[in-house]
C-alpha cells in the first residue's frame, strides 16, 4: 500500500519558478533513492534529478543550475524547486522512489503532476 503522491504542479510563465513536493506513505518503509523524472508530450519519460540517501545529487544536464532537488528522510519527502522555467520544462513530472517495504526492494511511482510552461 506505498502510495507517492506529487503536488505543486501548475501553469507558469516562461522564467519563472515552481516547487514541487512528493509525500510517500503507506506503513514502515526504508526509502533508499528518490528521484523526479519527466514526461513531454509524445516523449520518453526522462530523468530529471535523483537524490540517494546518502550521497550526490545528479541532475539532466537540461535543468542543471535552475532545478534543486531535496528530500527530508523523516518525513519521508522529496521536492523539486525548478526556476528559470522554460517551455521545454513542460512536461508531467513524476516523483519515484526506490523503497524496502518488509524486506523487499521495489520502485514506486507517483500518479504524476502538470507543469505547463508558457511562452
Amino acid at each position: 500500500q506505498v502510495q507517492l503522491v506529487e503536488s505543486g504542479g501548475g501553469l507558469v510563465q516562461t522564467g519563472g519558478s515552481l516547487r514541487l513536493s512528493c509525500a510517500a506513505s503507506g506503513g514502515i518503509f526504508r526509502i533508499n533513492a528518490m528521484a523526479w523524472y519527466r514526461q513531454g508530450p509524445g516523449k520518453q519519460r526522462e530523468l530529471v534529478a535523483r537524490a540517494p540517501r546518502g550521497g550526490s545529487t545528479n541532475y539532466a544536464d537540461s535543468v542543471k543550475g535552475r532545478f534543486t532537488i531535496s528530500r527530508d528522510n523523516a518525513k519521508n519527502t522529496v521536492s523539486l524547486q525548478m526556476n528559470v522555467l522554460k517551455p521545454e520544462d513542460t512536461a508531467v513530472y513524476y516523483c519515484n522512489a526506490n523503497i524496502v517495504r518488509f524486506g523487499v526492494p521495489d520502485s514506486y511511482w507517483g500518479r504524476g503532476t502538470q507543469v505547463t510552461v508558457s511562452s
